[in-house]
């Protein structure tokens, strides 16, 4: 048994199911590159590139870069921060949630939208 506390083992394998489900809805080369940022092995580019990943979601707004780097960056930083992954655990569920209610209503939503033309 290591000597981290019971909750922070818990965190961590919830992290740890949470980037499972996330390589599955990935295509496939960046679900290869996914798995790699989060071995041991790549310890050192996970911050940098988590980093990167949130700068490019902050800025959105410019043409190249989307707001879908902005979750993938939080997760890897997540990954090697105790503070962020504690947030991450406790909020990523929800926020997962609310996604799927969304998605489940959106053609819904679509079809109720009414033009007024004048």
């Amino acid at each position: 048994m290591t000597d981290e506390p019971l909750s922070t083992q818990h965190e961590q394998q919830q992290l740890e199911r949470m980037l499972d489900r996330l390589e599955e809805k990935l295509p496939n080369r960046l679900a290869v590159a996914v798995v790699w940022l989060v071995s041991p092995d790549a310890r050192y580019f996970r911050l940098p590139v988590g980093l990167l990943l949130i700068a490019g979601g902050v800025l959105s707004f410019l043409p190249v870069l989307g707001i879908e780097m902005l979750p993938l960056g939080i997760l890897l930083l997540a990954v090697d921060v105790p503070a962020v992954r504690h947030r991450v655990v406790r909020v990523w569920p929800k926020i997962e949630a609310r996604l799927r209610l969304l998605r489940s209503q959106w053609p819904l939503l679509r079809s109720q939208k009414t033009y007024r033309v004048e």
